[in-house]
């Protein structure tokens, strides 16, 4: 018999250790090696290591056919979107996201539709056929062709998609399945690393595109190693608040298309319905203008988003003011009011700072510096800066303001949906096309806040 062999797994990196110490050595993480223990099984090399596809002949990139890459369109232009277009026979995707936010019920929606045309499996390891059937019902989905398996063995699961030869497979959710060929429990490093290398030949080799779920912990990162994010060729996230019905998916990695891309979705008893003009969506123009609310034109992939950027400003009873951000990066918006101070002579040290993108929306690109500090201006003042102005611009620590990416799409956008003025850093101004706006430019930081003060 053989001896087992126990080696320590690092949650984070998937880094083995032969021994358990308090930090990972490979990412320095504390306390995330967990105890796994291997079958003398792994040690078939044609077991474990086949390869992904079929070998093939060496080749020059010119005499490669590409026409044959054909994708297949999933029924809905804002998931098409996120995808680049739609699925690519072969790919794997990976979708993860908070408990209840959807992922099942979009992937079933479009399993449904895509099964009036295509061979379609869908695997779940957390529900029985029986409940998937209800809520099928209770969407009112026309999906008779689909077929369906409860399943958490992976043996199983393969044989029945080598049986059944899918086009599309889906696995609900990857931590959920295991293999015979390990002793480790469901969900461990071992069991998702295995799982997912598995399917991930599959895919390869049959052709069949997979779609794995995945769950997201507390910190928001997908659940097991990020070697698992590694290994599929795409990773979407499911975005938004549990009390609202919006719903966002964007892409993190995309082999076949844009990242950072984003598609909106509304939730309704209906399932997830798209949502074709997001920007009217996130922003209010109902009403006069607020003080501390401006609207930011920021750029989400492909796409150019109107957003809202809220701030309050308030007195603090703190020795150390308070500083918040929902939606925005927090060490920017510290550096933002340093800028201020400094470049503008605008010091916030006894007031708290409380910012927020309204709807739900997280906005992490730099672009987002002008419209921020004004907001934050426009609520110190108590003084609104009206609901027909758009405003994008990234600040540099010196106090000027430095061109953002794709200026000239902001700007159509702000123009679509009735928008009559734009502050914009001086390198965006427009050079050759007219606008239907008044285009107001500024050069540092300061000219910003003044334009600001003259309004």
């Amino acid at each position: 018999m053989s001896k087992r062999k126990v080696v320590f797994s690092c949650t984070d990196c998937a880094a083995e250790s032969p021994k358990w110490s308090g930090q990972c050595g490979e990412c320095g993480q504390w306390n995330t090696l967990v105890e796994q223990t291997l079958s003398a099984v792994l040690n078939a090399p044609n077991q474990r290591f086949a390869g992904f596809a079929p070998s093939s002949a060496v080749r020059k990139i010119s005499e490669v056919d590409i026409t044959q890459v054909t994708r297949i369109p999933s029924g809905s232009a804002e998931f098409d979107r996120v995808l680049g277009g739609g699925l690519v026979p072969g790919s794997v995707i990976l979708i993860g996201g908070d408990p209840g936010i959807g992922k099942s019920t979009l992937l079933l929606q479009y399993l449904s539709s895509l099964s009036q045309q295509l061979p379609v499996l869908y695997v779940s390891g957390e529900e029985s056929a029986e409940q998937i059937a209800l809520r099928s019902k209770r969407l009112d989905l026309k999906g008779e062709n689909l077929k369906v398996m409860a399943e958490n063995r992976l043996e199983s699961l393969l044989a029945a998609a080598v049986n059944e030869a899918p086009s599309i497979l889906v696995a609900d959710s990857i931590q959920t399945f295991y293999s015979d060929a390990l002793t480790s429990a469901p969900g461990s490093v071992s069991q998702v690393r295995e799982s997912a290398a598995r399917l991930v030949r599959y895919a390869k080799q049959s052709g069949c595109c997979v779609i794995l779920v995945g769950h997201v912990t507390k910190e928001g990162a997908l659940a097991g190693p990020r070697i698992l994010e590694h290994m599929v060729d795409c990773v979407l996230y499911f975005e938004g608040d549990s009390s609202s019905s919006f719903r966002m998916i964007r892409a993190i990695k995309n082999r076949f298309g844009a990242v950072n891309e984003i598609g909106v979705f509304a939730m309704t008893e209906q399932g997830l319905k798209d949502v074709t003009n997001p920007s009217a969506m996130f922003v209010n123009r109902q009403g006069a203008s607020k003080p501390g609310s401006v609207v930011l034109a920021t750029q989400e992939g492909t796409r150019p988003l109107l957003v809202e950027v809220q701030a309050l400003v308030d007195d603090s009873a703190m020795a150390n003011p308070r500083r918040l951000c929902v939606g925005l990066e927090q060490n920017r918006l510290a550096m933002l009011l340093a800028v201020a101070h400094r470049h503008a002579g605008m010091s916030l040290n006894g007031y708290d700072v409380f910012t927020n993108v309204a709807g739900g929306v997280k906005v992490s690109e730099t672009g987002a510096d002008l419209a921020l500090l004004m907001a934050i201006l426009s609520s110190i003042k108590n003084r609104a800066v009206g609901n027909d102005l758009v405003i994008f611009g990234e600040i540099g620590l010196s106090g000027e303001l430095r061109p953002v990416q794709r200026g000239l799409d902001r700007l159509r956008e702000a123009e679509k949906l009735g928008f009559k003025r734009a502050l914009v850093p001086h390198a965006n101004r427009p050079k050759g096309e007219r606008f239907d706006l008044e285009i107001l430019t500024a050069k540092r930081v300061d000219d910003a806040l003044a334009i600001f003060d003259s309004a």
